[in-house]
């Protein structure tokens, strides 16, 4: 079960270094080679961390191990250095991540809903994670389930219905946080036969390794504007995260 993490983290480089660790609100961040990768965390709580020592200086590799603990806190932060080398510009760029050169990129672009919308017609489509505009973009052209573990809206499935929802769906949609908790090996598991499954969200890893576990599409976020992103994070400024670089769309190479 731990094959994925184990990937992610072995292929960051050893003499990358986390120069700056920040948990937020609602984001981690962890700072290397002049940029951060982030990772979101909504799941409050409150098991005794593994990693009591300062995690600043320390090689990105070993704070990446954080992702393994069963705080999801502490894994936000293990995730948000992993995404601190695989969404880096230059890593991502070189893997064959389409990144654009200026500040701002239209969202709709990369948005992988809008994108999916001639795709997922007609059929069968089950979404982990309530995001915004999905009812309006994909409930009046597919069947779609939408399941939601912490707080549900009127209509969403309870996470028990992945196990009953996920062998019968032709598309899956799966948020970036279940590498926080854990949860992606299972629901790659369950949705075996499913046509396309896609690792969606912000905290979403842009590592080609994730191809050789069945995700078909990456779909995240890379952060250019360092500084902004940082302020918001501490909370210092007010704004959303997406606002700070550019959504993008990583496909698997048939």
């Amino acid at each position: 079960m731990w094959e994925i993490f184990d990937r992610l983290i072995e292929g960051i480089p050893s003499d990358w270094v986390a120069e700056e660790v920040v948990r937020g609100s609602s984001y981690s961040f962890v700072r290397s080679h002049g940029s951060i990768g982030i990772a979101e965390h909504r799941v409050y709580d409150y098991r005794m961390p593994v990693f009591n020592r300062n995690m600043e200086g320390l090689p990105l590799i070993e704070i990446a191990g954080c992702i393994k603990s069963w705080n999801f806190y502490e894994a936000s932060i293990g995730l948000a250095a992993i995404n601190a080398y695989y969404n880096h510009i230059e890593t991502a760029r070189a893997a064959g991540v389409p990144i654009q050169d200026s500040l701002h990129v239209e969202d709709r672009i990369y948005d992988p809903f809008i994108m999916a919308q001639n795709e997922v017609r007609g059929k069968k489509v089950t979404v982990i994670g309530h995001f915004p505009y999905i009812s309006t973009l994909l409930q009046p052209i597919c069947e779609i389930s939408i399941v939601t573990g912490e707080i549900p809206q009127e209509g969403d499935f309870p996470l028990s219905a992945t196990d009953y929802l996920l062998p019968e769906s032709d598309y899956v949609f799966i948020g970036s946080s279940s590498l926080i908790d854990k949860t992606l090996p299972r629901y790659l598991k369950l949705s075996a036969k499913a046509v396309k499954r896609v690792l969606v969200g912000p905290s979403t890893t842009l590592a080609p390794a994730l191809f050789d576990f069945g995700v078909d599409d990456l779909s995240g976020f890379v952060v250019k504007d360092v500084d902004r992103a940082v302020r918001l994070v501490k909370g210092a400024e007010n704004g959303k995260i997406f606002s700070t670089g550019q959504k993008v769309a990583f496909k698997k190479k048939l």
